[in-house]
């Protein structure tokens, strides 16, 4: 049994070939050049999907079905993506579409952080687990929850935008039009968004730090990994932000836990190769705050498994 898997972003579109065992045979991806029209990114999408079929060695007859992860509210029943932010799709029917560019073939859609949750669920770190949280640290924070095997979504396919939920009352602007949400303190954005802020407090104040010599003196050249590098070397300033980054974090993650009571809290994005210099702070952080600190058995706060491929593997277990 072979599937396709779509992993629909903003900047590229990968597409891998899955077998039964939840292993990529065969993956690529192109860029999605987002400000085209919807029908000519879907073109795209089909024709790299056929491509990726024969370098794999098999035919469209060999496929079961194609799953597609993407931004945004795809509705799971009518196959339509209501609304995906940065990218062109508002009430698109992208499974009868892109059915009919493959052939017929079976067509499924869902939330990209849902699909990688149900990734982790099926062939990751919660393999085996009634209840997973998996929490994505990207340009924004993404969720996905699976209650006994299944992805959660609301009523209206809306559900679990974690990174939407406020951890400062009128604190930092987030895209959304609130203030203070956890996304605004612990995507990379908002990692970069509180390293630019120490270094221009660093110069209005005269104080040294390499970040400085790291960026060259250019605050565009920020990105997630300046501080957490600083940290390493001793920098005081990059430590502070590297402790605010984790506080935010550690509240954001303790809050889930305490709604969710999950057997495994898996965390996912380029933020995680920081690997134990991020988790053992977390972990510690966490389970001081969580309501059921003093009890056992405990959830399982740990790093994704399958990295950039959770999409590819989720969205090709959504016929399953």
């Amino acid at each position: 049994m072979y599937s396709i898997g779509i992993d629909l972003g903003g900047t590229n579109i990968a597409v891998g070939i899955v077998d039964s065992d939840y292993r990529i045979l065969k993956k690529s991806s192109i860029p999605t050049n987002a400000q085209r029209p919807a029908d000519e990114i879907t073109a795209d999408i089909a024709a790299l999907c056929k491509q990726i079929v024969a370098d794999a060695g098999l035919t469209m007859d060999q496929i079961s079905f194609a799953g597609m992860a993407t931004p945004g509210t795809a509705n799971t029943a009518t196959g339509v993506i209501e609304y995906a932010n940065n990218i062109p799709f508002f009430m698109y029917p992208m499974c009868e579409k892109l059915s009919a560019l493959l052939g017929g073939t079976k067509v499924y859609i869902e939330n990209d952080a849902n699909a990688a949750a149900k990734a982790e669920a099926m062939a990751g770190v919660a393999r085996g687990a009634r209840y997973s949280v998996m929490i994505t640290l990207g340009t924004g924070v993404g969720g996905g929850v699976i209650l006994e095997g299944k992805v959660f979504s609301g009523f209206n396919y809306a559900g679990t935008e974690l990174g939407h939920t406020v951890i400062r009352e009128g604190g930092r602007p987030c895209s959304c039009g609130r203030r203070g949400c956890w996304e605004a303190y612990s995507s990379a954005t908002g990692l970069i968004n509180m390293t630019k802020d120490k270094l221009e407090a660093c110069r209005a104040a005269g104080r040294k730090t390499i970040m400085e010599e790291m960026i060259g003196g250019d605050l565009t050249k920020i990105s997630g990994k300046t501080a957490f590098a600083a940290a390493r070397q001793g920098d005081e300033a990059g430590l502070e932000v590297v402790n605010e980054y984790i506080d935010s974090l550690a509240c954001g993650l303790a809050n889930m836990i305490n709604i969710f009571q999950p057997d495994v809290l898996s965390i996912g994005g380029g933020i995680c190769h920081e690997g134990d210099y991020l988790l053992n702070p977390l972990n510690e952080r966490v389970f001081k705050e969580v309501y059921t600190k003093d009890r056992e058995p405990k959830t399982k706060l740990c790093i994704a498994a399958l990295g950039n491929d959770a999409g590819i593997i989720g969205a090709a277990s959504l016929g399953r």
